[in-house]
């Protein structure tokens, strides 16, 4: 009998032993996303001619009727293919602060030919903090590309509201271009 429980507890020294010597491996480390290379090129949506004045006006006047009909002051810029200012609106009320971010979310869209809202996404969902070095980045919803033919030929950016508003409204405007 004494020779079976010393068997047992020798079996059971064994168990944890190579459960520890398990336990002490370290994981393989996560694959850094920044690592991943990706087949194609992202957001690669080709350059196209700029946007009118009259087509900016009229992505401008879409997304104004969104703005009040939510009792929205906001400010809306519209850049052509190559981050110029073609139109702007600053509505009654709208936050004067929010001029130049209306505007720099319009030419982030533009030069990096993606919503801003992805930029947004990759500083505080992936935590990609060296996206805030980039010269014209802005990691806030509210930019928009538009898109015609396939081909960029501009940006909507609204500032003044909460980035979802600000997002929203310069849906509707980009709307009257991307379909």
């Amino acid at each position: 009998m004494r020779t079976r429980i010393l068997a047992i507890i020798a079996t059971g020294a064994l168990v944890l032993a190579a459960g520890e010597g398990a336990a002490q491996q370290p994981a393989a480390p996560a694959p850094n996303p920044l690592d991943v290379i990706p087949e194609k090129m992202p957001f690669a949506t080709p350059y196209g001619p700029p946007i009118s004045a009259a087509r900016a006006e009229a992505a401008i006047a879409a997304a104004k009727a969104e703005a009040t009909q939510h009792g929205w002051p906001l400010n809306i810029a519209v850049v052509d293919s190559g981050a110029n200012l073609v139109a702007f609106l600053r509505m009654d009320g709208a936050l004067l602060g929010s001029i130049a971010v209306s505007e720099h979310k319009a030419r982030a869209a533009a030069k990096f030919r993606r919503p801003t809202h992805a930029l947004e996404d990759a500083v505080q969902k992936l935590d990609y903090k060296f996206l805030m070095t980039i010269d014209d980045a802005i990691a806030s919803r509210g930019g928009i590309p538009l898109i015609e033919d396939g081909k960029l030929i501009g940006a909507i950016g609204c500032s003044g509201g909460t980035g979802s508003q600000d997002e929203a409204v310069c849906t509707v405007g980009a709307a009257t271009i991307n379909k």
